[in-house]
């Protein structure tokens, strides 16, 4: 993933933080086998200090590429929205002259991953998990001698994956005058479509951190 220098995070902070908001859904990435192209999967999961949690069905055809090459990535996106060209073309050329582009924001943890098979150890994990998207615990024990997960433990295999490096990506015009930055962010909350409101968010919380881009 490219991320210019205007595209980084402002710290380790920022990017903790989008993902602590809600980004908890995300693609998980697997070398393929020997003559196969990568596996991807999209999936929920759940932090855990420096690790990702993730349960995925055990007849899932991730778990032999796993197995043979355990280095994997999971990517998160969101907060994304098409930038038309109008909207960028600089100030005092033809509107049609402007280039298009797209506003996101990214993060990929490069991952070393274990399998997690024992059974207590796949309830606890979802414990973590339902912790997280059922904080009101308004759910059966997740236990392995109680029903209803404890007869479903053996149908799923756990991932534990260990965070080896994080890239994370915010683009949003940055490195373009406020005034531009600042429009763009207006139309997009008059346009109002998909992920706008939020890609708008993005941006004029970035704005409002840099000011002036600075190279």
């Amino acid at each position: 993933m490219l991320v210019h220098p205007w595209d980084a995070a402002l710290d380790k902070n920022e990017w903790q933080d989008w993902i602590a908001q809600g980004h908890d859904f995300g693609q998980l990435c697997v070398n393929g086998l020997p003559g196969d192209p990568p596996l991807t999967v999209p999936t929920h999961f759940t932090v855990d200090e420096n690790h990702l949690l993730i349960h995925l069905a055990r007849p899932n055809p991730v778990w032999k590429a796993i197995e043979r090459d355990a280095d994997v990535a999971f990517t998160v996106i969101g907060d994304y929205a098409f930038i038309p060209g109008p909207w960028r073309a600089p100030a005092g050329t033809p509107p049609h002259d402007g280039v298009p582009t797209s506003y996101y924001t990214a993060v990929r943890f490069t991952c070393r991953a274990a399998i997690i098979d024992d059974p207590e150890a796949k309830a606890e994990l979802l414990r973590r998990q339902m912790a997280h998207f059922q904080p009101d615990g308004d759910h059966a024990p997740v236990a392995v001698d109680q029903p209803p997960y404890g007869r479903m433990l053996s149908g799923i295999r756990g991932l534990r994956l260990e965070v080896t490096q994080v890239l994370a990506k915010f683009k949003y015009d940055d490195h373009k005058p406020v005034e531009h930055r600042t429009n763009v962010a207006d139309r997009l909350t008059e346009r109002g479509r998909g992920l706008d409101a939020p890609t708008a968010h993005q941006q004029r919380r970035r704005l409002d951190r840099i000011g002036p881009w600075k190279p």
